[in-house]
């Protein structure tokens, strides 16, 4: 359960007012949350946990092998927005989205999410799961960092993917929008 449940239980019959996107962004624009790391899900402020060397450093090797693979057909993005619903402006670690002009607003769907997971694994398995499903993502992967393990989301079916696959080093993953594309799972994770 969300914690945006959890309050709504708390506080029956009073009713929790979620936050739309469009007051979170003009909140950001006033720089009401300068040098916070949160996030917007499912109409709720939340903290993104603090970032430790693997998660970094995992981060920084997915962002080079995806550059250098997909110069010129895909942007690769890495810890900003993606308006995926009214409600969420989720920043993944990752996200490859198509060439663009993002100056008047943040990409709303990705070919490509990748969440790196150490603290934050039920939140990207349950919460921003949903969320890029619901965003027609067709690739979501995240590499848990604890099990060695990357885990490719994929076939949604409205808010959720039906089929996960574990990837492990010595495994190769090969990206469904760019299938010329394979990111040996050694390359990223140690």
């Amino acid at each position: 359960m969300s914690s945006l449940a959890q309050l709504e239980d708390l506080v029956a019959p009073a009713r929790v007012r979620p936050l739309r996107r469009v007051e979170y962004e003009r909140m950001v624009d006033q720089g009401l949350f300068h040098d916070e790391r949160i996030e917007l899900l499912r109409g709720a402020i939340i903290e993104m946990s603090p970032q430790g060397p693997p998660h970094a450093a995992v981060v920084q090797r997915l962002n080079t092998r995806l550059v250098i693979a997909l110069a010129g057909r895909a942007e690769v993005r890495v810890q900003l927005p993606l308006a995926v619903t009214d409600d969420s402006l989720p920043e993944p670690d990752v996200a490859l989205v198509a060439p663009g002009d993002y100056d008047a607003g943040h990409p709303t769907t990705a070919f490509l999410v990748v969440e790196v997971a150490d603290s934050s694994l039920n939140k990207d398995r349950l919460i921003k799961a949903e969320l890029y499903a619901r965003a027609g993502v067709p690739e979501y992967w995240i590499a848990n960092i604890a099990a060695g393990v990357i885990e490719a989301h994929t076939d949604q079916v409205g808010d959720r993917y039906t089929r996960i696959t574990p990837f492990r080093p010595g495994e190769t993953l090969r990206l469904r929008a760019f299938p010329d594309v394979e990111i040996p799972v050694s390359s990223i994770l140690r």
